[in-house]
């Protein structure tokens, strides 16, 4: 009986010593590989205007795929540090019917029905509905949304090991992202020299002509009326809008680390990811700040996978 305690007393100190666990003072080397984070992203910056403009938001992939690479290196005891580079885009598309509608009864707005009011008991109104007619061509607009999500970022962990093979890590990454939010709107059949008109009219030697519709008025009238005013567009040739803004990103995780060889390994990452672009910050076309666009939140859920080559 002695005999068998003593088997069973010992049999898990001789299991546990076959597992390797590994000092600290054989922290070294580092990793390099392929790393797609999958995001599950709580909203879409401007989701209620791309449903304004005819696209549905929700039709984004979810989980959000961003393509990445990662490296890391030991640099102090239990102390790593790294870094995260990726990009990741999602695209929605939508063929709108259309509906031709003239105001013919002056209430403003579109009333394609005839509309009933009763404003007393024993009174009642009734409003006949604008002309309306559905268009049957094969032109109708057509819409296209591309949602894009950058990240640049150095990662910082804490390495505790559980085996030899095998060891958990805590972290986080902080860095620069950037996002970008493009709409395309087109109708009938791009053509190439459509795409290089200009939109404020034709440029002959430097100097653009832009047609002044004077009627109802003179010809000086109508062009005193634009001196000093914003200038509209008689023409847009191609429909392209690109919204987007940089911002701080931070997300902590817990990583698992899986030695499977010598020079080959496997990660897995869960954490949560926290990046807010400041109200006023976004820009139009990389070129023009919009100053009261809101302030947007790019938060969610994140997973990291990662086969790394190293040692």
């Amino acid at each position: 009986m002695n005999r068998y305690k003593l088997i069973i007393l010992v049999l898990p100190i001789v299991i546990f010593a076959q597992s390797d666990l590994y000092p600290v003072e054989d922290y070294y080397g580092g990793g390099i590989g392929y790393s797609p984070m999958y995001m599950i992203l709580d909203s879409i910056p401007g989701a209620s205007k791309l449903k304004q403009v005819g696209v549905n938001p929700d039709n984004f992939n979810s989980p959000f795929v961003i393509h990445g690479g990662e490296g890391f290196t030991q640099i102090s005891g239990r102390w790593r540090l790294g870094g995260y580079a990726g990009i990741g885009t999602s695209r929605i598309s939508n063929a709108l019917s259309v509906l031709f509608a003239v105001d013919t009864n002056g209430i403003e707005g579109i009333q394609n029905t005839i509309t009933i009011n009763q404003p007393e008991p024993g009174v009642i109104d009734t409003t006949q509905g604008d002309f309306t007619a559905i268009y049957t061509g094969i032109f109708v607009p057509t819409l296209e949304a591309k949602f894009t999500f950058m990240i640049s970022a150095i990662t910082l962990e804490y390495v505790v090991p559980i085996f030899r093979d095998l060891e958990i890590a805590s972290g986080a990454m902080f860095g620069l992202g950037r996002t970008i939010i493009s709409i395309d709107q087109n109708t009938g059949t791009p053509r190439w020299d459509a795409s290089f008109s200009n939109n404020f009219g034709q440029v002959i030697n430097d100097t653009l002509i832009y047609t002044v519709d004077a009627t109802g008025t003179t010809p000086e009238a109508a062009t005193d009326a634009l001196q000093g005013s914003y200038l509209p567009p008689q023409a847009s040739s191609a429909g392209m809008t690109n919204l987007s803004g940089t911002f701080f990103n931070f997300q902590p995780y817990v990583a698992v680390k899986w030695q499977i060889t010598d020079r080959v390994g496997l990660r897995l990452s869960i954490g949560y990811n926290k990046g807010v672009i400041r109200a006023g910050q976004w820009q139009l076309n990389d070129r023009f700040q919009i100053s009261d666009s809101p302030e947007s939140a790019l938060s969610g859920l994140s997973f990291r996978t990662m086969i790394y080559f190293g040692f």
